[in-house]
């Protein structure tokens, strides 16, 4: 009889342990030395900080606005996943930073946002604050010339960067994980601060 209540001890204090964490479907990167913030202007020429968006789970996308498949594709899913999570979509702000700024002019921005959700933001700094922003954040971007001069496209990672509504980062997500994902996490954080 002792044995077994030492063992039922043991389990209930493990579940305890194993309950305090949550499971995210994303990589867990919470305590990460870099992506701490970011300073860039967003597509109506204000300049934003993650500190604007305190209180929210802010997810950040790096991409361009002509890429083909994994920028729209993974804005989609993030304004799909603020669907999914009804009410507390309110709590959650998407931020897409281009890479290409040479061609993702504020207008071009400001259109392509409108596609996805009226509350996302696109952040567009010059090429050296785009390097210093993408180096900080370890996002790995490059022009591939075209056959034309403006014909041009740009290889970049295709994750998204996923922080707390206290502002810490806390989860890597990758390309083609789901909405259902994205939200199911995004839900856990939210969670996390009530």
């Amino acid at each position: 009889m002792l044995h077994r209540r030492t063992v039922l001890l043991s389990l209930a204090a493990l579940a305890a342990c194993t309950e305090s964490k949550p499971q995210f479907k994303a990589v867990d990167i919470t305590g990460v030395d870099y992506a701490r913030d970011f300073q860039l202007p967003d597509q109506n020429g204000k300049v934003r900080t993650l500190k604007d968006f305190a209180g929210k789970v802010v997810v950040v996308f790096f991409g361009y606005t002509q890429c083909p498949d994994v920028c729209p594709t993974t804005l989609a899913e993030i304004a799909q996943a603020k669907k999914l999570l009804g009410p507390d979509g309110d709590k959650v702000q998407g931020i897409f930073i281009t890479v290409d700024p040479e061609r993702d002019t504020p207008e071009i921005l400001k259109a392509y946002m409108a596609n996805f959700d009226p509350n996302f933001i696109a952040l567009r700094g010059n090429l050296e604050q785009t390097a210093a922003v993408a180096k900080d954040f370890k996002v790995y971007y490059k022009k591939v010339e075209g056959k034309t001069p403006g014909s041009y496209t740009m290889d970049h990672s295709a994750a998204s960067f996923v922080y707390d509504p206290q502002g810490r980062l806390r989860l890597y997500t990758r390309f083609g994980s789901g909405p259902q994902a994205l939200a199911d996490d995004i839900k856990l954080l939210i969670q996390q601060q009530a």
